[in-house]
């Protein structure tokens, strides 16, 4: 995955070049210019089609592309790439959302502490990274961070996953293997390093292959071993008690201690 950098007027973009390229349209010299910064990341090599506008909701509702939603803090969009020949798949539009009492102060401001330290920069840079690895997370798009003097609102977009469940709706079956299978990827993650902050029942999917991804990777980092894994876990299983599912934790354990057993 090759990451490249855009700002425009007050926006920032971080995205996924390569999903433009094979769509043909990236450095389109036909096409209105924008301006691209170089860093770390590869920086596009002339004008560029990525619209900011990508990012809104109104942009994909006038296009007739909003294909669904999800439950969530804000609402999380499906929508179709393929109505604006941008891409043969679909993609979640995700606002970031502030909860709990800052909420009351701004639910779409943060305070600005620097580009790469904004929460839209960070979540697309780790999803990338455990992307490259071959974990199952969906494949990031881009990044947006718009600057509003001392704060920002962020937005990000990833690869919708087809057919995708929560495990939230897959609770009542109480199958034993899906659960350990579960378990599994958590401990594959956890020796990745990955801290998720907020693993629950909704931020782990389920596809029709039976593959168990991870989602929402806000304010997750990566670390060394330590109580973290235990908070992790402990985090899930109130998720569970929630739906009243808790018989489902000795299945989860025991699909993540046979990892830990194998190595």
């Amino acid at each position: 995955m090759r990451l490249a950098t855009l700002h425009v007027d007050r926006q920032f973009i971080l995205h996924d070049a390569g999903i433009l390229c094979d769509a043909g349209i990236l450095c389109d010299p036909k096409m209105a210019p924008q301006t691209a910064t170089s860093g770390s990341d590869s920086a596009a090599s002339g004008p560029t089609t990525f619209d900011p506008a990508w990012f809104s909701a109104a942009f994909w509702q006038r296009h007739d592309a909003v294909v669904g939603q999800a439950p969530g803090r804000g609402t999380s969009l499906f929508v179709d790439a393929a109505r604006i020949a941008v891409a043969d798949e679909q993609w979640v539009l995700r606002d970031y959302r502030r909860g709990g009492m800052a909420a009351r102060l701004s639910e779409a401001r943060y305070v600005w502490t620097g580009l790469e330290r904004s929460r839209a920069f960070r979540e697309m840079r780790l999803t990338a990274t455990l992307f490259a690895r071959g974990l199952p997370v969906p494949r990031p798009v881009a990044a947006q961070v718009t600057r509003h003097g001392v704060t920002y609102a962020a937005a990000l977009l990833t690869v919708r996953l087809a057919g995708a469940r929560a495990l939230a709706d897959c609770l009542e079956d109480n199958d034993p293997a899906l659960l350990e299978r579960v378990g599994a990827t958590i401990r594959r993650f956890h020796s990745a390093g990955l801290d998720h902050v907020d693993l629950n029942v909704r931020n782990l999917l389920i596809t029709p292959d039976e593959t168990v991804w991870l989602i929402d990777l806000d304010r997750c980092r990566l670390r060394r071993p330590g109580g973290w894994q235990n908070a992790n876990l402990e985090r899930l299983q109130r998720s569970l008690a929630k739906f009243e599912a808790e018989e489902a934790v000795p299945a989860i354990l025991r699909g993540y201690e046979r990892v830990v057993s194998q190595r």
